[in-house]
């Protein structure tokens, strides 16, 4: 689709948000694109990197969704809440799926984050394993403001980067974080100047490339999943996912 640019080379697959014309403002029709490229993608695949046309990253939901002036003649989001309870789930669950699939662990997925990255934009950049920004770069989750909750996957890596409290404030007041707060905070891995964004993005993308992506997998699902297990549960995982590697290294090598 035209607002968006999903390409694949070798190991690295990129997602561009294109339309900046809007400060790349998101739709659940790009949304469904997003899913449709996550489940399509080559297993050589190893690096996704997600990035938006021009100024911003991404500006959040389109707010002409909301009440029915919107683009493309979609749906207005508020006609949701007069549908059965099972497709409400159902649909949300569709839109979920756009973002959900760069945490998968046989990838490791890079938000190349300038200007704005608002509600939607916001929890895009969340979706992403690690996230370059800029100087210019203002993280806000915005929901709340129009009345809704943050339901694109972005409350458990946002509670699990900066801790319950500072993600309650920051959700509950809707207030921006600039680039320097945003790196303190956790949510910013680096902050460079716009134009090294890319080389930056490069050069980490190259890093990423370098071991072998059995071992990046396992250690990725290790980590995803340690908050949830106790302490002796997640050297039970350890020992698992080394036995799986030893096992993988024999079959290759041995």
């Amino acid at each position: 689709m035209k607002e968006l640019r999903l390409t694949v080379e070798g190991p690295i697959a990129r997602v561009v948000l294109d339309r900046p014309e809007v400060r790349n403002a998101q739709t659940p029709a790009m949304w469904s694109a997003l899913a449709e490229f996550g489940t399509t993608l080559p297993p050589e695949v190893r690096v996704v990197i997600v990035s938006g046309e021009g100024p911003s990253f991404s500006a959040g939901l389109d707010r002409r969704l909301m009440m029915g002036d919107n683009p493309g003649g979609e749906e207005p989001l508020l006609s949701l809440g007069a549908k059965p309870t099972a497709e409400v789930h159902e649909l949300i669950a569709g839109f979920q799926a756009g973002f959900s699939w760069l945490r998968r662990p046989e990838i490791v997925s890079i938000a190349a984050v300038q200007g704005h990255a608002v509600g939607a934009g916001f929890q895009l950049a969340l979706a992403c394993d690690l996230r370059v920004v800029t100087p210019d770069a203002r993280f806000s989750m915005r929901e709340t403001a129009l009345g809704l909750v943050p339901d694109l996957g972005g409350t458990q890596p946002l509670v699990q980067l900066v801790g319950y409290s500072r993600a309650l404030e920051l959700c509950a007041t809707t207030r921006w974080v600039e680039a320097d707060e945003a790196k303190e905070l956790g949510l910013a891995n680096i902050v460079v100047p716009a134009e090294e964004l890319a080389g930056t993005v490069k050069d980490l993308s190259e890093a990423l490339l370098t071991p072998l992506p059995g071992a990046i997998r396992e250690t990725k699902a290790l980590l995803l999943g340690a908050a949830d297990r106790s302490y002796q549960d997640q050297l039970k995982a350890e020992r698992e996912a080394q036995e799986r590697r030893l096992k993988e290294l024999i079959a290759a090598f041995g």
